[in-house]
């Protein structure tokens, strides 16, 4: 096997792609304010989509990115997402229609959508063993870290009015230059012509969809965080930007830990952390107190920020080597099917049951995920029952 040499400047700038990612939607939101009185005559869901609408394209081109890997090398097709991240991120500033706006932001999520499998399909070349996983947890954080950043430096920007926020995505400038000089070429990953191309093992379409329902209940912070706090009399919007950070924060603090995570639970890390966001939850469906509500919040982006990268090594693991790409690329599009479609279900499951309570919609996802738990600590327990008998 050809010894590959891994200079210092590698990990970053694997890491930096990940926080190009993140910024998709959300990076722009502190302008929406200021784009919605730019464009009067725009609907509030035409408003909401621009932060939306990367999503859409995200996906499909999360697959022809892994198509792409077997006649392009990684570093080409990352440069040139990189290009139309570029393109699609800045160019709103410069339209004058709402249409135009909404245009440039589907070509931002084609770019992204090129680059994002890629970014945690890299760590699977690079690293094995803690490391890989130490570093799939960096990447989890720094994506936070990123959308923190990013979120703030948007808000300054936007007091300049509505077109400077979209400055932020010149970050992708900075990446595509440490991509240049830091990461190597690498090669075509073209499968051995003796076999014929397989099918994604089932449990890769588990653990996918394992992902989407994730993002599903931890976006509906973010959806919802605000009506919560306003319907029970707790405070505004700014509690809520603040509450919403949390959720950011707890995801930084136990990625950056995942190792030790992992090591401490073993086999029961993902219902444990799974335990720990329906118990939040929980909390959120009863609590009158801030405190309590800032804990819930944290408990969720504690869940949140290991199990994505947890989930995403064993779907890779379970994949193969010569399917890594495709693994990711359907974890990472179930991702932002969860989130695209977390209002859509709580709402959906409001108006059966006549309830549009936040806290109603809170507590059906604890039931929920604590119905998951079960399930998944007895499987857990019945398998390690086995393992003696197959001595």
């Amino acid at each position: 096997m050809e010894v590959i040499y891994i200079n210092k400047m590698l990990k970053p700038t694997i890491i930096s792609i990940s926080m190009a990612t993140v910024m998709a939607g959300a990076a722009i939101s502190p302008a929406l304010g200021l784009i919605a009185k730019a464009f009067p005559e725009a609907s509030p869901t035409m408003i909401k989509l621009i932060l939306t609408a990367p999503s859409i394209m995200i996906i499909p081109f999360s697959f022809l990115s892994s198509y792409l890997t077997s006649k392009l090398t990684k570093r080409t097709i990352i440069m040139v997402g990189l290009v139309i991240y570029l393109i699609g991120g800045i160019g709103p500033q410069l339209v004058p229609t709402i249409e135009l706006l909404l245009a440039f932001r589907l070509i931002l999520g084609a770019g992204v959508g090129l680059v994002m499998p890629l970014s945690m399909s890299l760590i699977n070349d690079y690293y094995t063993g803690k490391e890989r996983t130490q570093m799939m947890g960096y990447n989890s954080a720094f994506s936070n870290f990123g959308g923190i950043v990013t979120m703030l430096l948007a808000g300054w920007f936007a007091t300049f009015g509505w077109r400077t926020p979209f400055n932020v995505y010149f970050l992708g400038l900075v990446i595509m230059i440490m991509i240049f000089f830091f990461l190597p070429k690498g090669e075509v990953q073209k499968a051995p012509q003796h076999k014929h191309k397989t099918r994604l093992p089932l449990a890769v379409y588990g653990y996918a969809l394992a992902m989407g329902g994730i993002m599903l209940a931890y976006y509906s912070i973010a959806t919802n965080i605000a009506l919560y706090l306003e319907q029970n009399n707790l405070g505004g919007a700014a509690l809520a930007g603040t509450v919403v950070s949390f959720t950011t924060v707890g995801g930084m603090i136990t990625s950056l830990f995942l190792v030790k995570v992992e090591m401490i639970f073993k086999r029961f890390v993902i219902p444990v952390m799974l335990f720990g966001m329906g118990s939040a939850f929980l909390i959120l469906t009863f609590t009158n107190s801030v405190p309590l509500v800032i804990l819930s919040v944290c408990l969720i982006g504690f869940g949140q920020g290991s199990l994505f990268p947890i989930i995403m090594i064993k779907a890779m693991d379970r994949a193969g080597f010569q399917q890594t790409d495709r693994a990711v690329a359907m974890t990472s599009s179930f991702t932002f099917l969860g989130q695209f479609l977390s209002p859509v279900v709580l709402d959906g499951v409001s108006k059966i049951a006549s309830n549009d309570s936040i806290r109603f919609q809170y507590g059906t996802l604890s039931i929920c995920i604590m119905v998951i738990v079960l399930v998944n600590t007895s499987t857990i327990l019945r398998s390690n029952k086995r393992l003696p008998s197959a001595n």
